[in-house]
């Protein structure tokens, strides 16, 4: 049987939990099994990268930065063979570029496009453990890319459809997927299986267990994930096409504060202008999320819309070069904003739900900014200090605690 396994950094910040991690993926090595590690930088290293970085340049290039970053898992990998050898176990350390990863070029959120898996199976013929760096690629340049935060969980699931592994077990700090945040919502419970269109949801919106595009290549490919903690022994979350448990009308509630609300005033109100408008983002690779569009007035309308916090500035340049092409009166830009969502594929079949969201927080005095609903979620922007009450409020509201 061939296992991959996928720690993140807190299950690899120092000595004592690289030699867990290394016991741990051992155990399953000597049960006969083919076993693939693929790891996260150390900790917060990646954040002290960053930070390093920002130090010498407070606006590094995105290429030279992924130069940087990568180094972060490759001291990972490196440092898990070694446990490795001591322990007495055979095993190599490979980065993206040995094995090789394909990626786009798109510098800090570069897409997988294939893996060359002959080195990997040749490795593991010789029965050793291969340990792979998360959160990496090569492009077609020879440049080392990241995948985007949370991107070795991408690394793992990809290897697995890949390498048509049996299993593919994700291990975080938590021992599972929650219905809400347990650091935020007290009473969140644990689950014990959900759909991979549900979590590809949570993901989406803020629920920081898995990457999404993880889900999106395990729904695509038809890997069974598992999501487990690396600190005990307990039974994780699956993650899979269909669940057996009666669905419960709404299976979680999400959180993401990494947003920022612009608007487009005084847009001229002819066709095209929403395309450039949009064109321009999209070559500066900025993703769009909610949209709100005002009925036109004096031929002109406004455009609302969410991004990610962190592409603010790129956004803002992109507009404001074609703010003179589109005749936009002004671009406004908030970023103490947040997005709360609720997610079930029971929601296809209960009308009210998103009613019942909007009473549960009106009944909290918190104010809605926009909506943006799908057959299974509805999301709120909201103001980022009301996150922790809305959550709290809206899980309790549709009888998720424990």
């Amino acid at each position: 049987m061939l296992v991959v396994k996928k720690f993140g950094g807190t299950s690899v910040a120092d000595k004592d939990r690289i030699m867990n991690v290394a016991r741990r993926c051992i155990r399953d090595y000597q049960a006969g099994n083919d076993v693939i590690v693929v790891l996260s930088a150390m900790g917060k290293q990646t954040d002290v990268l960053i930070d390093m970085a920002k130090e010498i340049n407070p606006n590094p290039g995105r290429r030279e930065l992924d130069m940087l970053l990568t180094t972060g898992e490759q001291t990972s990998v490196a440092l898990m063979a070694m446990a490795m050898d001591v322990l007495g176990v055979p095993a190599v350390s490979l980065n993206a570029y040995q094995v090789a990863m394909h990626t786009t070029s798109a510098y800090g959120n570069a897409r997988l496009k294939r893996i060359d898996t002959e080195r990997i199976r040749h490795e593991l013929d010789s029965r050793k453990i291969v340990i792979v760096t998360g959160f990496q690629g090569v492009n077609k340049y020879d440049d080392y890319t990241t995948l985007g935060r949370g991107g070795s969980d991408t690394t793992a699931v990809a290897l697995a459809a890949a390498l048509h592994a049996d299993k593919c077990e994700i291990y975080t700090d938590v021992d599972g997927v929650y219905t809400a945040d347990p650091r935020i919502v007290k009473k969140a419970r644990k689950m014990k299986e959900i759909t991979y269109d549900e979590m590809l949801d949570l993901a989406t919106l803020g629920a920081g267990v898995l990457h999404n595009r993880s889900v999106e290549l395990a729904k695509k490919y038809g890997v069974q994930l598992v999501v487990r903690s690396s600190l005990n022994e307990e039974e994780g979350t699956v993650v899979k096409e269909d669940v057996k448990v009666e669905r419960m009308l709404v299976s979680g509630v999400a959180a993401d504060k990494n947003v920022t609300r612009i608007s487009v005033v005084g847009l001229q109100d002819k066709p095209g202008m929403a395309f450039r408008m949009f064109d321009a983002l999209a070559k500066a690779n900025i993703n769009v999320d909610m949209i709100l569009q005002s009925i036109g007035r004096d031929n002109t309308k406004d455009i609302s819309f969410t991004i990610p916090r962190d592409m603010t500035d790129d956004a803002l340049k992109a507009l404001e070069d074609k703010k003179d092409a589109l005749g936009a009166q002004d671009i406004k830009c908030k970023t103490t904003v947040a997005k709360v969502s609720i997610v079930g594929a029971g929601m296809m079949s209960n009308p009210g739900v998103a009613a019942k969201m909007f009473e549960c927080l009106y009944n909290s005095n918190i104010n809605i900014n926009m909506i943006s609903t799908s057959e299974i979620r509805v999301t709120v922007l909201i103001d980022e200090a009301d996150v922790e009450k809305a959550m709290n409020a809206v899980h309790e509201s549709f009888g998720l605690e424990d």
